[in-house]
């Protein structure tokens, strides 16, 4: 069964009310996330859009998504699943960061709302409101307290340096809104009205996937739309099913390192073995570092999401993302290792950090698998820039765009974001309205995009005046090693960070006085080919 064919679904749906809701559904996630945008007070919601919301059906599978931030959605049914043992209630709101119950990383708030529609026939046998589903949205915070201000140190050794954490926590119990929760959160945050305005735009997002989705009852039937849940979920999985089994079966593996952990610089490896075989993907990480000192640790759920990235990125674009594109891929890594720590480790770089190298060593491997899908690599960091007020009055934090890698048939995107992370910049305007911060520069890097038959797109420079006593910290990656080229094409330019123009480790925290500039170089992507090709194809 296809949408546009003509056979009806198992649950009895035929083909366009299908692809009719189907688009609706999607609809809901992305009305979410707009409305999220349009009510958040920080620039790095409502300008840099880093928050993500998706749609869940009563049993925890994710039914739609909006087309945010991929390491948020990839992890999103583990939030879930963490809620659902907590015995949710219609009326019920759910708040959680605790990477080891279901989050990412500290900042990355997650809000989950049980779904029940009070309208018709939307009640079980007892009377009581069903619940269908979850309204879910995941947003970074600028701050959740921690060590320094914007809760992104490089140094941390342990998640308790990285701020508050949160486990599943009614926030609203029952349709009223627990004040004392709330004071606890915002009392251990700095510049709590701007998270209290957050924290307000999410649960609104989450009010208007249950207005929505009570809409859709109304339109089509509420048993119609519950098994059109089942339905979209199971095209997805019998269209992933068939790419998968489009591929050679086999063994492909592939290694990479990180650049230290912030504790040291030493060298961290990541292993993967992939496994293809029929309609399923096995990716196994055994091999990989022990969990390290520093907080480049990343959660089982960070993982996953970045090989569902792949997997994603493989396949056709045009399946509907849902739960279906999950079922075929199985992740593994031993307990106790960078990829899957156990607590008290801290993690917030594991998530911005380490997830991009997980993409960059699981598309390696597929490259054996899938040549003409596979680009060379990008960027492979996020470039997190984080500048606050030791006093909290401020907390500004970026994620830089770089070189996407080049194509077997076209070259890189100049200045992008890559990988796990989608969102976009903060407008000058904005950043100088907002922060006591200077924008002096803003601006490709020629030549830093690798030669090649199609060359690698180019990285940004970005150069700030801190005009007021600030923590700076910085968590970037590749400016040791090099993003790669492939097929004969060359690597791309290593990034780079200054202080008043003196470099600095990748991962650093320090405190500036006023008039301190911070620049951030960002690395090229990797050429795609025999860079003599391209010269031939240009005369």
């Amino acid at each position: 069964m296809t949408p546009n064919g003509t056979a009806e679904t198992a649950d009895g749906i035929d083909p366009v009310t299908l692809e009719v809701l189907r688009n609706q559904l999607e609809s809901v996630a992305e009305e979410m996330g707009q409305t999220l945008i349009r009510g958040a007070y920080s620039p790095n919601i409502k300008e840099r859009r880093d928050c993500s919301t998706a749609l869940f059906d009563a049993a925890g599978r994710m039914v739609a998504q909006a087309e945010h931030i991929p390491v948020h959605l990839g992890a999103m049914p583990a939030a879930v699943d963490a809620v659902r043992e907590h015995d949710p209630k219609p009326g019920d709101v759910f708040l959680l960061n605790d990477p080891f119950t279901g989050g990412t990383h500290l900042p990355d708030v997650t809000m989950v709302s049980p779904i029940a529609p009070d309208r018709g026939d939307a009640e079980d046998e007892t009377g009581d409101r069903e619940i269908v589903g979850y309204a879910v949205s995941r947003a970074h915070h600028a701050d959740v307290g921690g060590m320094t201000p914007g809760s992104m140190p490089a140094g941390a050794q342990e998640i308790y340096q990285e701020g508050l954490r949160l486990p599943p926590t009614r926030l609203v119990d029952g349709g009223d809104l627990q004040e004392d929760v709330r004071s606890l959160v915002l009392a251990n945050v700095r510049n709590p009205g701007e998270r209290r305005a957050d924290l307000r735009a999410q649960q609104a997002a989450n009010e208007r996937a249950e207005e929505r989705l009570a809409d859709l009852f109304d339109e089509h039937g509420r048993e119609t739309v519950l098994s059109g849940f089942d339905a979209v979920i199971d095209y997805s999985r019998e269209r992933i099913a068939e790419e998968i089994a489009a591929l050679p079966d086999g063994v492909y593996e592939a290694t990479d390192v990180l650049e230290g952990d912030g504790v040291t610089d030493a060298d961290i490896e990541i292993a993967v073995r992939v496994t293809v075989d029929g309609e399923t993907i096995d990716v196994d990480f055994d091999g990989t570092a022990a969990q390290v000192a520093g907080n480049l640790n990343a959660p089982l759920a960070v993982a996953t999401s970045a090989v569902y990235f792949v997997v994603r990125c493989i396949t056709d674009p045009e399946i509907p993302p849902n739960h279906g594109c999950y079922e075929p891929v199985r992740v593994r890594a031993p307990e106790g290792t960078l990829l899957n720590p156990n607590p008290p480790a801290a993690v917030v770089g594991g998530n911005v950090e380490t997830s991009q190298r997980v993409t960059d060593v699981v598309f390696t491997a597929l490259a054996g698998a899938a040549p003409d899908r596979v680009p060379a690599q990008g960027q492979g960091t996020m470039n997190n820039l984080t500048i606050g007020a030791r006093d909290g009055s401020f907390t500004y934090y970026e994620t830089i765009g770089g070189g996407f890698g080049a194509r077997a048939n076209r070259d890189g995107m100049d200045g992008v974001q890559v990988g796990m992370t989608n969102t976009l910049n903060t407008p000058v305007e904005s950043l100088e309205t907002e922060y006591p911060l200077r924008v002096d520069r803003y601006a490709l890097r020629e030549g830093s995009g690798g030669r090649g038959r199609h060359r690698g797109g180019e990285g940004l420079e970005r150069t700030v005046t801190v005009e007021e006593p600030a923590t700076v910290s910085l968590l970037t990656e590749r400016r040791r090693h090099a993003p790669t080229g492939v097929a004969g094409g060359e690597d791309g330019a290593t990034g780079e960070n200054l202080i008043d123009g003196e470099s600095v480790p990748a991962k650093t925290t320090v405190d500036v006085d006023a008039g301190t500039t911070v620049t951030v170089r960002t690395p090229g992507g990797g050429g795609h080919g025999d860079p003599a090709d391209r010269a031939e194809s240009d005369d």
